[in-house]
């Protein structure tokens, strides 16, 4: 295919609808749904427009692209924006390599298999795990998916429960949550210091925690800061639990990886894998990934694929250890998602070949780098604070002296994305702002980000919005 080219999307038309609804004997699309009973129909969407025509369409979607392209990013909490090299989604983009379908026919998706057993590969390494799958859906349901993991291999030892950090992504455990509750299994929530923002093992013993079958360790936690996860992990294997590490891929370029955790290593690795190739596109698409050690690789969800020969030894590749009839079966399946994101994951691999170790430990020590000297510049105004004082990656907590609201509201007027707020999902943490500044932001990002923040403050900052004592 011609470099540049995109494969078309040709819709079927109301002559090529007759044709196939008669060749299979119904007069409508609806007859070929009747078995499905009519209180499961959809109801019709609501204040759905009128159809618009294509010129109508772009200018509506370039209107609303240019609504969110121009604001300096200071989010983080599981979405960053990272450099991403230009050659990534080029080649990422062409007709043979996008789409996200399994490549079930081996014969016909060598290069999809290819990228994906690299993909594999370099997930490994970067954990220090021994095998990786091919991608899930997102972090969140990556989480999940390691939770039921864990049950299945804990099935002859432990108790339902797994404990699972209050430091972990909001959003992340409400999915786990939503997954995992008809299975039987007992999410117990593991409070957070409030001094130092990460999981106490002692508190873990105070919980009664004994009996629990997994322990989910964050590295780093929601709120960027290191977590003891050596102590943890260990803490997790004395009682005869798996360690299960939730990871940002990037952070791995400078931390340890999960299997040197402590003794033996976590058990199962996962996390999302925006931060390697993936922009920031209105919400997604993410991408999930799960390794394991070897032992476990029988009961680990998804994709894997494998290398081997053919007839004349000569090198190739497929799905491996998992027949296809597991993601159509779901009652003989290790997973009820029968989909993956095989798209980011040609993405990320593209983008970890591009950048290549020194590449990947670069952006994460920019992005450290970058997000220290904010908070410390930060803290020199006028009663702003860092709330946890302990290590961290590439996001930290501040509490500000004004209504985080209204100083978020403030900023974006002025094209500045500056940060999370808390308290919903933290009520403790009210008056706090998560902030991240990774490679991108630059000298001058900062200087702005601080002039208006500094200016904003103190047009917020009254008798009324004292500053409230650090937790």
């Amino acid at each position: 295919m011609p470099r540049g080219r995109r494969v078309p999307f040709i819709p079927h038309t109301p002559s090529d609808l007759r044709e196939m609804l008669a060749t299979v004997g119904v007069a409508t699309v609806d007859e070929l749904f009747e078995e499905i009973p009519p209180e499961l129909h959809a109801p019709p969407l609501d204040g759905l427009p009128a159809a618009l025509s294509e010129i109508e369409v772009a200018r509506l979607m370039q209107a609303r692209a240019a609504r969110d392209g121009g604001a300096l990013c200071f989010l983080g909490g599981g979405a960053y924006d990272h450099h991403i090299p230009a050659a990534v989604w080029e080649v990422a983009g062409r007709g043979e390599l996008y789409s996200a379908y399994t490549p079930y026919q081996a014969e016909a998706s060598q290069g999809t298999l290819q990228l994906l057993y690299e993909f594999q590969s370099m997930m490994a390494g970067l954990t220090a795990m021994d095998v990786a799958n091919a991608s899930l859906y997102d972090g969140a349901s990556a989480l999940a998916e390691a939770v039921l993991m864990a049950a299945r291999l804990a099935r002859r030892s432990g108790g339902p429960r797994v404990l699972l950090p209050e430091s972990v992504h909001p959003a992340y455990r409400q999915v786990v949550r939503s997954i995992v509750r008809h299975q039987g299994i007992d999410l117990v929530e593991v409070p957070f210091s409030p001094t130092e923002g990460a999981t106490d093992p002692e508190a873990l013993d105070r919980l009664g925690a004994e009996g629990a079958f997994a322990l989910v360790v964050p590295q780093p936690n929601y709120f960027g800061v290191l977590e003891e996860v050596d102590a943890l992990t260990d803490w997790a294997h004395a009682r005869g639990a798996l360690a299960i590490a939730l990871v940002n891929p990037l952070s791995l370029a400078l931390l340890k990886p999960p299997g040197e955790w402590g003794a033996r290593g976590a058990d199962i690795a996962c996390g999302d894998g925006q931060p390697l190739g993936a922009p920031l596109s209105s919400g997604g698409p993410y991408l999930g990934f799960l390794c394991t050690r070897r032992t476990f690789v029988r009961q680990m969800p998804g994709r894997i694929v494998g290398r081997t020969t053919d007839l004349d030894d000569r090198p190739g590749f497929t799905l491996t250890l998992q027949a296809r009839e597991q993601h159509i079966r779901r009652s003989k399946a290790t997973s009820n998602i029968c989909t993956n994101q095989g798209l980011m994951a040609t993405a990320a691999t593209l983008h970890m070949a591009i950048m290549g170790a020194e590449g990947l430990r670069a952006a994460a020590s920019a992005s450290h780098r970058n997000t220290a000297d904010l908070v410390r510049r930060a803290c020199a105004l006028p009663g702003v604070a860092r709330v946890f004082p302990g290590p961290f990656f590439d996001e930290a907590v501040l509490r500000l002296p004004a209504p985080v609201a209204s100083v978020l509201r403030a900023m974006a007027v002025q094209n500045v994305l500056a940060g999370l707020a808390l308290e919903e999902h933290y009520p403790a943490l009210r008056g706090c702002l998560l902030v991240c500044a990774t490679e991108k932001r630059t000298a001058e990002d900062l200087a702005l980000y601080l002039q208006h923040l500094e200016r904003i403050l103190g047009k917020l900052a009254a008798p009324s919005c004292p500053v409230r004592p650090r937790l």
